[in-house]
């Protein structure tokens, strides 16, 4: 590994969208993952997978590979992602009372987390994504699960591929004046069409999602991003979204402010793991 390599290695920034004239109006995710390992993260294939073709085109998936953590993750042939048969049944209601703790279906069996340009995303069988459209997953439930499967979703496309103006323009809710500084942005090649394997090998699977509060028009939205282990105890970094449903369907609202949405967690107590 060489010197160049390690800091981009040991501190990787997580979300922060390549262009200092629209950061503030995106401002996606600011969490920092850190990282000590002295071993560079390898590719392993596990067995199981199925590659298969269809006539609207790519489906199925390649052989799965594990994660930067171990976890598995599987390669859809269709580099968007392939969505997944839904079960309604499956969805909470506000009656329920897990109806704001409870994990969706789906997403602790084979193919829940799907690598998509290079980033780890979740497709569930309760509540969405239930397709594709121009390569945009969309189709997400109107509950708070919904909510936290649009934010990883969107987040991390986003992450990967900043360059992607239909999905900053259909799925981020954004005014004409975040669109043009945006397309200014695009204009002076500031934003990268598809980000490294050096970055997005760090765009894993959170490990935890909370419904900070919920409302039929908007969800507030935490993810926990595993850190560092620190004195033999797990480390989280902590990210807060904003969800507003328009349309039929999630979109991520972009902060405002320079205030970081961004804490350290020790504990997932009170957290829903997915």
């Amino acid at each position: 590994m060489s010197e160049k390599e390690s800091p981009e290695r040991d501190r990787v920034s997580f979300g922060v969208i390549a262009s200092a004239a629209v950061v503030v109006l995106i401002l996606i995710v600011g969490a920092v993952v850190y990282f000590s390992r002295d071993d560079e993260p390898s590719t392993v294939k596990v067995e199981g997978g199925q590659v298969t073709t269809g006539d609207s085109g790519l489906t199925g998936f390649a052989s799965p590979e594990i994660d930067l953590f171990g976890r598995r993750v599987d390669i859809p042939n269709n580099p968007a992602g392939q969505p997944l048969p839904q079960d309604s049944s499956k969805q909470r209601t506000a009656s329920d009372q897990d109806w704001l703790t409870a994990a969706p279906a789906g997403l602790t069996d084979p193919q829940g987390w799907q690598r998509v340009y290079g980033a780890s995303v979740p497709f569930t069988t309760s509540d969405g994504p239930t397709r594709l459209e121009d390569g945009l997953a969309v189709g997400y439930s109107h509950t708070p699960q919904g909510a936290a499967v649009a934010a990883a979703q969107i987040t991390y496309r986003l992450n990967a591929r900043p360059a992607d103006r239909n999905l900053y323009v259909k799925q981020v809710r954004v005014s004409a004046q975040q669109i043009a500084a945006y397309d200014q942005a695009l204009a002076d090649d500031r934003l990268p069409k598809q980000q490294p394997e050096k970055v997005t090998r760090y765009l894993v699977a959170p490990d935890a999602f909370q419904i900070e509060n919920y409302a039929d028009d908007m969800a507030i939205v935490r993810l926990a991003v595993r850190g560092p282990v620190l004195a033999n105890q797990q480390q989280w970094s902590a990210v807060r979204l904003i969800m507003v449903w328009d349309a039929g369907d999630w979109r991520l609202k972009p902060a405002t402010s320079k205030t970081s949405q961004t804490e350290k967690v020790d504990s997932l107590a009170g957290w829903t793991k997915w």
